[in-house]
C-alpha cells in the first residue's frame, strides 16, 4: 500500500491536507509530522533557514525510514530545503507549492504572490522566477502582505483571517492577471470572494496534492 509523508509547521494545515487525500485516493496511507516552532523562530529570525534546516532535514529522513514512497511539504517557507533535499533520495522530495507555481508561470505575465507571512513572500516569489527562467519568461511579480490576518488565524479567529486577508486579496487581483497565495492555510479565504474572481486565485494544496499522487502513481 502507498504511504505519504506530510511535513507540517502548522497543525492548521493538517486535517485539510488529510481530507484533500482522502478524497482523491481513500486507500493511500497518510504521515504526518508537525513542528510548529519552525515558523515563530523563521519569523523571529528574518526567515534564516538555516536555523531550522537540520530539523527539516531529520523529519524527511524520519519519513523516508518509515517508508513513505514520497514526502511532501506543507508549508512554503521550508520548500527549498526539501527541493535541496530530492537530490539526496531515491523517492521524491517534494515541495507542496512548486505545482502551483508552475501554473501561475504557464499562465500568466503578470503574476500577485500573496501571504501572511512574511516568510513565505521571498521563497514563493523566489520559486516563480525560478520556474519563469526555466521556461525564458519574462513576468512581472507584484506581493502584498496580510500579516494581521495570519495573527487572527493563530488567535483562533478564522472568520477575521478570511475577512482580512480577502480585502488584500481583492486589491492585489485588481493589478494582476494571476494571484497565487503563498500558504496552505490561506486557501480557505477565496471562497469568502466575489464569485466573478475567484477563478484568478491559485492556492498549492489541490494542485500539489494533485501533483504528489500522480508522481506516486507513476
Amino acid at each position: 500500500m502507498a504511504k505519504i509523508a506530510l511535513i507540517h509547521t502548522t497543525p492548521v494545515t493538517v486535517e485539510s491536507l488529510q481530507n484533500l487525500i482522502k478524497e482523491k485516493d481513500p486507500a493511500l496511507k497518510i504521515i504526518n509530522i508537525v513542528d510548529d516552532s519552525i515558523l515563530p523562530e523563521l519569523i523571529n529570525n528574518k526567515a534564516d533557514l538555516s536555523l531550522v534546516e537540520d530539523r527539516v532535514r531529520y523529519y524527511i529522513k524520519t519519513a523516508v525510514e518509515q517508508e513513505a514512497d514520497l514526502v511532501l511539504s506543507a508549508c512554503s517557507s521550508i520548500g527549498e530545503i526539501f527541493e535541496k533535499e530530492n537530490q539526496n533520495y531515491r523517492i521524491p522530495i517534494m515541495r507542496i507549492d512548486s505545482a502551483m507555481a508552475e501554473k501561475a508561470v504557464n499562465n500568466a505575465a503578470k503574476i500577485g504572490v500573496a501571504a501572511t507571512l512574511e516568510t513565505t513572500l521571498k521563497p514563493s516569489t523566489e520559486l516563480i522566477k525560478k520556474r519563469a527562467a526555466g521556461l525564458n519568461k519574462n513576468i512581472e511579480i507584484k506581493t502584498a502582505l496580510a500579516d494581521s490576518a495570519y495573527q487572527k488565524l493563530m488567535a483562533g479567529d478564522q472568520e477575521a483571517h478570511d475577512k482580512l486577508l480577502a480585502e488584500k486579496l481583492k486589491e492585489l487581483a485588481a493589478e494582476v492577471e494571476i494571484v497565487v497565495l503563498a500558504q496552505a492555510s490561506m486557501a480557505r479565504a477565496v471562497s469568502v470572494l466575489p464569485a466573478e474572481i475567484q477563478d484568478k486565485f491559485l492556492t498549492s494544496p489541490e494542485p500539489g496534492i494533485q501533483k504528489a499522487l500522480d508522481t506516486i502513481a507513476e
